[in-house]
């Protein structure tokens, strides 16, 4: 299959925030030649031109490391025949475009994988797919399967696999400052897990550096999900109300952080209902999560985790997906009825700027007589009450009326 020695190659579509800072470097530890996919003319080229980037890495305790990361390279996403040719030669394959993009990328992997299946002695290729969704690597396999030409379909069917993957290191934005002089420069926190579906390859599962393959994966996705991006964009949206530019001044404020920390634990709660026996590990993990979101050097920016509150109040998301859980097990959720409320809110101002506010039930899809939606409404009138009399305050009235609507606060 390879036109260049014997060395392994790792395709990596997307060569962004998560590309070049967590997965690649992955691959690249791993005795992979890594390939980077992407639309940057700029970026592809100066990759290739170099070979390597510098990556930074941040601990919450001050600690600063950086690692080159060598024997990469780069092929635009619009050179489709190359693009193409990379996929169809690869040991293994990953993405990390942003949902958004997932069908842009199909016919890529389409074409790649026809290639490979009418190519003699080709075996399976499996596509890690590290994008921030549930069920993501059914969405992508079903995005590749709608492009692919019919004689093909049984072929690529049968060849490749779609595991999804946990990004468990957060890589912001990168601003000028991070890159501290170099384009190629990424920033990110030191910590790196990499959980993938361990049933979804079709091939011999590889070892990857920080990759672990997990059986039951759905519950990980909904722990990432229902407890690290819930407690980051309560963190943000909550942050946001209060005039907070940074997450980590925003982790460092007391009533923001007690109804964050609530939320994550609110939804812990619910996950330990599903995998009996995790329930330390999961309080661990939140404990953990809140130590990680403070870490300053990271730069990350409310308004970014805040980013696109329409996707994130859907009813399988974060915030209202978290509730239905809860209430799956009739457990509390009043926490991540704030940060909902503090979404809602968000979304109201953003949308008001537009001249078009959606309503709350058609975002969520809770319907106006159900508990979660009172809930949310009561908390949200709260806070509105008291920024028309005095906005500084308003989010220790939010506060304030959390613990009433709970009733006790052990859960915290």
């Amino acid at each position: 299959m390879k036109s260049y020695g014997a060395a392994k190659t790792a395709v990596m579509i997307g060569a962004g925030n998560v590309g070049r800072g967590f997965v690649g470097p992955a691959f690249a530890a791993s005795g992979y030649e890594t390939v980077f996919i992407d639309i940057d003319a700029a970026l592809v080229k100066e990759i290739n031109k170099r070979g390597e980037y510098p990556l930074r890495l941040f601990s919450p305790d001050g600690e600063i490391t950086e690692t080159i990361v060598s024997g990469v390279r780069a092929v635009e996403a619009k050179d489709m025949s190359m693009a193409s040719a990379e996929i169809a030669r690869a040991d293994i394959c990953a993405t990390a475009v942003g949902v958004r993009a997932m069908p842009d990328i199909a016919r890529l992997l389409a074409m790649g994988l026809a290639v490979r299946a009418r190519t003699e002695g080709a075996g399976p290729l499996d596509t890690i797919v590290c994008e921030n969704m549930l069920d993501a690597g059914m969405k992508l396999r079903e995005h590749v399967m709608d492009v692919l030409p019919t004689d093909f379909e049984r072929a690529v069917e049968v060849m490749s696999g779609y595991p999804e993957a946990v990004i468990g290191r957060m890589v912001p934005v990168q601003t000028d400052d991070m890159k501290d002089g170099d384009p190629l420069r990424v920033c990110a926190e030191k910590y790196a897990f990499l959980p993938v579906d361990k049933a979804a390859f079709k091939g011999d599962i590889p070892h990857i550096e920080g990759m672990v393959p997990l059986d039951r994966f759905k519950y990980y996705v909904k722990r990432k999900l229902f407890v690290h991006n819930l407690g980051h964009a309560a963190i943000a949206y909550l942050g946001l109300l209060k005039g907070y530019e940074m997450i980590a001044d925003a982790a460092g404020d007391a009533e923001i952080m007690f109804l964050a920390a609530g939320a994550m634990r609110e939804s812990a709660a619910a996950l330990a209902c599903e995998n009996s026996g995790d329930a330390s590990n999961l309080s661990r993990h939140v404990d953990n999560l809140l130590y990680r979101v403070s870490n300053r050097a990271l730069k990350d920016t409310c308004l970014r985790v805040a980013s696109d509150p329409v996707r994130k109040l859907g009813n399988q998301d974060r915030l209202i997906g978290a509730i239905e859980n809860c209430g799956n097990y009739g457990l509390p959720h009043v926490y991540i009825a704030a940060a909902a409320a503090a979404a809602a809110l968000m979304l109201e101002k953003t949308w008001g700027e537009e001249g078009e506010i959606p309503s709350l039930s058609s975002v969520t899809g809770l319907a106006e007589d159900s508990d979660p939606y009172k809930l949310i409404m009561a908390l949200g009138t709260a806070y509105a009450a008291a920024a028309a009399r005095d906005r500084d305050t308003a989010v220790t009235a939010l506060c304030g009326r959390a613990v009433k609507l709970a009733g006790d606060i052990t859960i915290l």
